[in-house]
């Protein structure tokens, strides 16, 4: 079993930034990806950025290339999102997630584990 916990989340002016982490335990944490999501009020959970076991590999939604970085620490079991240039359309809750595989993946059917989330607010 794994358990993950996200902070870091709050309000934030849009243009400002945030960095979310992510505490994992109870699994081997270095030997499998792990990727962020959100969702938004009335919205489907959508991906956001996924790293691979060795953190030498990411991917990110269109909506935040450029602007978030994901990166993880697996020495510490951890994950972070430094999420930069915030908009208010990136309001939402974000979860951390771990996949079943060891490379980058989109998916969230190949994620097995989820946190319980982290409100991340930007006012315009």
């Amino acid at each position: 079993q794994v358990q993950l916990v996200e902070s870091g989340g709050g309000l934030v002016q849009a243009g400002g930034s945030l960095r979310l982490s992510c505490t994992a335990s109870g699994r081997t944490f270095s030997n499998y990806a792990m990727g962020w999501f959100r969702q938004a009020p009335g919205k489907e959970r959508e991906f956001v950025a996924t790293i691979n076991w060795s953190g030498h590999s990411t991917y990110y939604g269109d909506s935040v290339k450029g602007r978030f970085t994901i990166s993880r620490d697996n020495a510490k079991n951890m994950g972070f999102l430094q999420m930069n240039s915030l908009k208010p359309e990136d309001t939402g809750v974000y979860y951390c997630a771990i996949a079943r595989t060891h490379e980058i993946t989109w998916y969230e059917s190949y994620y097995d584990y989820w946190g319980q989330g982290t409100q991340v607010t930007v006012s315009s």
